[in-house]
């Protein structure tokens, strides 16, 4: 059982994480592009992660194997990173990240390919629970919104594509992490990560001409915003979790995008139909019994 002061970190952990994304909307809609936030965020974060590895002096050697794997792991949250984003421009925040939140159905499948882990028989019961509960939050045949099926795609088409290919390639990156670099201490991978998903976001911005940022005041607070939430929660998820005794893993993150629903109808003025609520927390609830359920 988790002690009330893991408890109110987890969850304050959770809404950090939901509000980066809302001031990342915030930002998106005065000017800043994908590419910018991403490679702003990340290498900010990758900065204050790194300066805590030197000064708690933790280990760093790596051998060949785990520097190919890191790469790679670096490139699919590099790719999840700007898709999640670009999802996050387009749809309402916590339907970007209720599609998202599909990633745990990912990892089982590629657990499966790339190791021949069979997913547990809760995967699979959770799987149309979980998949009834995302139709409804993005009223998949319109009915809530009125557009019927065909209009309503048409609207939310492109941002559901970019939110399933960022739970794919972070349920590819998780289980390659589990299973190839799982050695190496998570200050360590988190700096080395976001440092390459920053560098990979630099490349990005180079080839759409340089960066596209806020034109505006309301701009610049989202992005300074996003960039102090994502960093700062993950600060705290590599010091102050583990002498908690839990893990950034826990199935009480899994609230992330009702605290994003309940931060973008306040602030951005989102407002889902009633129904769409009701598949938001089938979602959050599958995905958090996944979590919480007996290994």
């Amino acid at each position: 059982m988790l002690n009330r002061a893991a408890f109110l970190t987890l969850l304050l952990l959770a809404c950090m994480f939901g509000a980066n994304h809302v001031a990342a909307r915030l930002a998106f809609n005065h000017g800043l592009d994908v590419a910018t936030a991403v490679a702003v965020r990340s290498l900010v974060t990758a900065g204050v992660v790194a300066a805590l590895v030197l000064l708690q002096g933790v280990p760093r050697a790596l051998d060949a194997r785990q520097h190919r794997y890191l790469l790679l792991i670096s490139t699919l949250v590099a790719i999840q990173s700007l898709s999640l984003y670009a999802a996050v421009a387009r749809l309402p925040v916590a339907l970007a990240l209720l599609a998202f939140n599909t990633y745990p159905l990912w990892t089982a499948g590629f657990a499966w390919l790339f190791y021949r882990r069979r997913p547990e028989r809760a995967v699979l019961i959770a799987m149309p629970v979980l998949l009834f509960g995302l139709a409804l939050a993005l009223d998949v045949f319109g009915a809530a919104s009125g557009l019927g099926a065909a209009g309503q795609w048409s609207r939310i088409g492109a941002g559901v594509a970019f939110a399933l290919t960022a739970a794919a390639v972070f349920g590819a990156a998780l289980v390659l992490t589990q299973h190839e670099v799982a050695a190496v201490d998570g200050r360590v991978r988190t700096a080395i990560t976001m440092a390459l998903v920053g560098l990979l976001a630099l490349v990005g911005v180079g080839l759409q001409g340089g960066f596209h940022l806020p034109q505006a005041a309301a701009g610049w607070w989202g992005l300074a915003l996003l960039t102090f939430f994502y960093g700062t929660a993950f600060t705290i998820m590599f010091t102050l979790l583990p002498k908690l005794g839990v893990v950034g893993s826990s199935p009480i993150m899994n609230v992330e995008p009702v605290a994003a629903l309940l931060l973008a109808w306040a602030l951005l003025d989102q407002v889902i139909a009633p129904v769409q609520v009701a598949g938001a927390l089938i979602v959050v609830g599958a995905v958090m019994a996944l979590g919480l359920r007996k290994k």
